[in-house]
């Protein structure tokens, strides 16, 4: 059946939604390998096999967007010297004195901020809270 459909033989067991995986296999494909009880309309099967097939891209952007919300919760003080942050590039450190992000989540999506250089704004603003305690 597998080879049929144009995917490889299995070596040994799999789950039915480790094969739904395949690009080369359909939710039809499934159906036919272990039929449902009740089956699903067009749109439910749709559904299911979107959700299988693409679960890990999901996942991925899910952390992504948690990611993206914790930097919108971490403040940057409007007094914030970043001359003074070791590693800014120059043109970063202008970037960032024109746009004086009030939160990490505004200073990553200033152009030109790189994933690096907002790890050293991150380190730098821990830094100084732990320096003003």
């Amino acid at each position: 059946m597998l080879v049929q459909q144009g995917s490889t033989e299995l070596p040994g067991e799999a789950s039915l939604d480790q094969l739904l995986k395949r690009p080369e296999l359909g939710y039809g494909d499934i159906e036919k390998i272990s039929p449902p009880d009740r089956p699903l309309d067009a749109a439910a099967a749709e559904q299911v096999e979107i959700q299988v097939k693409y679960e890990g891209y999901i996942q991925r952007q899910l952390q992504q967007v948690e990611r993206f919300a914790s930097l919108e919760q971490k403040s940057v003080p409007a007094d914030m010297d970043y001359d003074a942050v070791t590693g800014l590039g120059s043109e970063v450190k202008q970037k960032l004195k024109q746009v004086q992000p009030v939160s990490l989540g505004q200073a990553s999506r200033i152009s030109g901020i790189t994933p690096a250089a907002l790890s050293l704004l991150m380190v730098a603003l821990e830094k100084r809270k732990r320096g003003t305690r």
